[in-house]
């Protein structure tokens, strides 16, 4: 009996450990961290051209030059998956961060982790805090390492507007950043992108 118990047992933590692992190869992963899920496209050097699934992201606007936006959006944002939420529950980081600039400011945005939906994702206790649903959407990217300077920035969208010129690519919405890495990475480690939404 009691081996039959510790097989059953066994087989069970087995399948358990199946599951989990075919839910982590099935994501979207960097560093061990989930990013929303994209397929791409055409690839070209440091070009991409990604169909990205919806997934949700919490976002808040924030004021400022891009690097203080920037470092007050994180703050915020990172209260809010810290804790800061109505589950008093801890939220797993994702990657990248993305800035998008806006009218008034900047948006910046954490995407949520696909095991959440709308219904069961914690509410921000801080009502600055927004949960959006971001619908799919093609997105063209440049890829670089480095530091996260405007000038790279600007450098990189001017050519990744170039790029897509070349190949009759038509923005279809304004210009965005995502930053995949801590400020204590090696800058040489660090992945950084430009992107733009296209037709």
């Amino acid at each position: 009996m009691r081996s039959s118990y510790v097989t059953l047992h066994v087989a069970l933590i087995g399948a358990i450990a199946l599951a989990l692992m075919s839910t982590i190869a099935g994501a979207n992963m960097y560093k061990g961290y989930e990013i929303p899920t994209y397929s791409v496209q055409q690839a070209d050097g440091p070009f991409e051209v990604r169909l990205y699934e919806p997934h949700l992201v919490a976002e808040v606007a924030k004021g400022g030059s891009r690097n203080q936006a920037a470092s007050s959006g994180f703050r915020t944002l990172a209260k809010f998956i810290f804790g800061g939420n109505s589950a008093d529950e801890s939220i797993a980081m994702t990657a990248p961060v993305s800035q998008i600039p806006g009218k008034n400011g900047w948006l910046v945005r954490f995407a949520m982790p696909s095991q959440y939906d709308m219904e069961a994702l914690p509410k921000p206790m801080d009502d600055t805090v927004r949960i959006v649903e971001v619908p799919g959407d093609r997105q063209a990217t440049i890829q670089f390492s480095g530091r996260w300077n405007s000038a790279k920035l600007r450098e990189k969208e001017q050519a990744l507007r170039a790029w897509m010129a070349e190949r009759g690519l038509t923005a279809a919405g304004s210009v965005r950043y995502y930053f995949y890495d801590d400020p204590f990475t090696m800058p040489w480690n660090r992945r950084n992108e430009v992107a733009i939404a296209v037709n």
